[in-house]
């Protein structure tokens, strides 16, 4: 059970900028209708809650005000326009002097040791530990929604669990990661000097990247978004019927279902561990059958920070707060997937649409309109994988003073059918799925079978 104790609104200093707007760009429509990025990240640090009140919580008001210094946009509200018949109102993001971000402060008596465990979990027990969206409210002609919510919940004598709500239109995870580091930074060293030292070169760039198509889709995007009556989450989906489990690859197992993929295929040389580990766990997921339909979808996001694309040169800076996400798409026949050689069929066909979508920069974010019918569910009768997170920009770094995160859980993944979370693992990759109980257990099995040799499995249980 998790016992609500206080509930705060907390305010940039004084000092910064009187207002900032936004408009959105293709890449910040796209989740319009969407779901929120839910994430759960626990700390080990035992402490008392008088500790906890008189201490760790005004620590971390102040330091989230000083964040909020550097991160405007974090306490600003999309503002969404009531008529959207006009050509002339759009959806944007706004800030202004007297927003705040809403910190609801918690403790739990539930078991830290149970949460962060990677066996199968009760999905609803985490949903205590994030905060509700505030409240949707009208300004002249705009629906008015706040962004972020954030939650502070301690386990007396066990640690502390940030939860956070974040409204996708306004950023992808990688920039929500670099917001808590920035949060973090600033309350271990109790101000902002050491981030600004740290970004004095690359400080958060929030300016929507434009280029001349990128004009031309922010209005194909809007005309079809626009469309769809806009019904922003408030409330969380539980009850879930869910469970929560996670699943380790080690370096010993991605090392032999690589081996398996040269053996079968020795003309290719090499293939990404990415690919490896979301084929794995795509065919162990066909191969708990549940599916209706002949083909079987995967589809991936991948940051667009940095690397030579179609649209924008130079490319997006790597320090810009926002979305900026391309994707890839793989489809192929449950029968493939599912047959004996059905991992090196996925490995191979997602390694060859990164070859030739992604890492060919004449390719990537060309034509990004094409992946409107995965936004409008176009797919919805097929089953379809969704990856989120990124072993490339991980949450468990950020230190606040408590050292590196014990575990992240990405509570996003239970809208989704079928859904995984991918991130480091110390020693190779953790994975997290969520399902119906029964689901699991069939997963699981597959799961730990496939990486049997010999009879023999390698390691401890990956789960």
């Amino acid at each position: 059970m998790t016992t609500v104790i206080e509930t705060c609104r907390i305010p940039p200093p004084q000092g910064v900028a009187a207002e900032l707007f936004l408009p959105l760009s293709f890449f910040d429509i796209t989740w319009l209708q969407l779901n929120p990025i839910r994430g759960l990240v626990f700390y080990n640090h035992p402490c008392s809650e008088a500790e906890f009140s008189n201490t760790i919580v005004p620590n971390l008001k102040q330091s989230l005000s000083l964040t909020l210094k550097h991160y405007l946009p974090v306490a600003g509200n999309l503002l969404y326009p009531l008529d959207t018949d006009t050509d002339t109102t759009k959806p944007v993001i706004r800030y202004i002097s007297g927003d705040t971000v809403p910190l609801t402060i918690a403790v739990s008596s539930l078991g830290l040791d149970d949460l962060v465990a990677d066996h199968a979990r009760e999905s609803d027990q985490f949903y205590g530990l994030l905060p509700l969206a505030p409240p949707l409210t009208e300004e002249e002609n705009y629906q008015i929604v706040p962004l972020v919510a954030l939650q502070v919940t301690l386990f007396p004598g066990g640690g502390i669990c940030i939860g956070l709500n974040v409204n996708h239109t306004l950023c992808d995870a990688r920039s929500i990661v670099g917001f808590l580091n920035a949060w973090a930074v600033i309350n271990k060293s109790g101000d902002d000097e050491v981030f600004v030292s740290r970004n004095s070169e690359s400080p958060p760039v929030f300016v929507r990247p434009v280029s001349e198509d990128s004009r031309r889709l922010n209005g194909i995007f809007w005309d079809v978004m626009k469309k769809i009556p806009f019904k922003p989450v408030q409330s969380h989906p539980v009850p879930t019927n869910r469970v929560r489990a996670s699943f380790i690859l080690r370096q010993s197992d991605i090392k032999i279902l690589k081996t398996r993929i040269s053996s079968a295929k020795p003309r290719r040389v090499r293939i990404s561990t990415f690919a490896v580990a979301s084929a794995y766990v795509w065919t162990a997921l066909a191969k708990c059958g549940g599916g209706r339909d002949e083909e079987e979808v995967f589809y991936y996001p991948e940051d667009g920070r940095g690397r030579r694309n179609a649209l924008f040169d130079p490319p997006v800076p790597a320090n810009y707060f926002g979305n900026c996400l391309g994707a890839g798409v793989v489809r192929l026949e449950r029968r493939k997937l599912a047959a004996e050689d059905g991992f090196v069929s996925a490995a191979e066909a997602i390694d060859d649409e990164m070859n030739t979508k992604i890492y060919d920069g004449d390719e990537f974010l060309k034509n990004p309109e094409n992946r409107l019918p995965i936004v409008l569910s176009k797919f919805k009768d097929m089953r379809m994988l969704l990856a989120s997170g990124s072993p490339k920009f991980e949450f468990t770094v950020a230190d606040f003073g408590w050292g590196v995160a014990r575990k992240v859980e990405f509570l996003s993944t239970d809208d989704r059918t079928y859904a995984m979370s991918l991130g480091n693992s110390g020693d190779g990759l953790v994975v997290g799925m969520s399902m119906p109980k029964e689901m699991m257990e069939a997963f699981a099995s597959i799961f730990e079978d496939g990486l049997r040799v010999g009879g023999k499995v390698y390691g401890k249980s990956r789960m």
